[in-house]
């Protein structure tokens, strides 16, 4: 039974990842820190826990870049560039999870789920910056729509950088920073926006659990019990995203975020 819980958990996760872009650690990592003495009968380190979350990222952010490349609508340049910063950034992160405190740790992690629902609620009723931009892009999806936007080189850089850093140290990815800023600040299409950070946090994922199996940071067992169902809610994300505009799903990842902030804020202060 706790097999089929774990494995239920990362096609939630990853299904509600892949569909805003977020990479599905914003759910695995409070998930293992919050639920693992029930599921497996002990609690988890902290840094364990972001080291599975960023290796399960793997399977999860390949699954929907697949999906998403094969309707047109992953930018692989601006990947490439943001991931520039990104990956090593996300390095950095990784190494330094496991020299906070836990109790800091889900206290940083409560008030950082509870700036992102901020940021998923609040991107509804922001309207994109209105700069133009020294580089432009231009993308042609699988219908043939031809999306254009663009972007400041070093703007990118220093946000792949703070975006990477965070992802590595929290597990989660980026991605639920990396839309709102594409959308925003850069005019992405949400949808192209999506794709692409899916296919950075693949990029990242890869160097951030890298640095966790090196620091022996990785229970296997669990990563195995969650990656068959990353892989399907990958993919089943993806397949929401293109035919959905997501609202009410988007509603629902707001009050679960809302809801798990609260508990792991509630927690860190009792254990400081």
């Amino acid at each position: 039974m706790e097999w089929i819980l774990l494995m239920l958990l990362g096609v939630v996760a990853a299904a509600f990842g892949s569909l805003v872009g977020l990479g599905g650690g914003i759910i695995i990592v409070p998930g293992l820190l919050l639920f693992a003495p029930t599921l497996i009968g002990e609690p988890i380190e902290h840094a364990t826990a972001v080291g599975i979350s960023l290796t399960v990222l793997i399977v999860t952010a390949l699954a929907s870049t697949l999906s998403y490349t094969k309707r047109g609508i992953v930018d692989f340049r601006s990947g490439l560039l943001f991931f520039i910063t990104s990956g090593p950034a996300s390095i950095l992160g990784a190494a330094l999870t496991g020299l906070m405190q836990a109790g800091v740790f889900q206290l940083l992690f409560g008030s950082l789920m509870l700036l992102l629902a901020g940021l998923l609620i609040g991107r509804d009723y922001m309207k994109p910056f209105a700069k133009e931009w020294p580089i432009q892009r231009s993308i042609t999806d699988a219908q043939g729509n031809v999306h254009t936007y663009g972007y400041g080189l070093w703007s990118a850089l220093a946000i792949g950088f703070g975006v990477g850093l965070i992802s590595g140290l929290f597990g989660i990815g980026g991605g639920s920073l990396f839309v709102p800023m594409m959308v925003l600040l850069y005019r992405f299409p949400p949808h192209v926006a999506t794709a692409t950070s899916m296919f950075v946090i693949f990029l990242s994922a890869i160097l951030g659990s890298g640095m966790h199996v090196a620091l022996g940071e990785i229970d296997w067992l669990l990563v195995a019990a969650l990656v068959p169902g990353a892989w399907i809610g990958g993919r089943i994300g993806a397949r929401i995203a293109v035919k959905l505009s997501g609202n009410k799903l988007l509603w629902l990842l707001r009050i679960t975020l809302l809801a798990l902030a609260i508990q792991l804020i509630f927690e860190g202060i009792s254990a400081v």
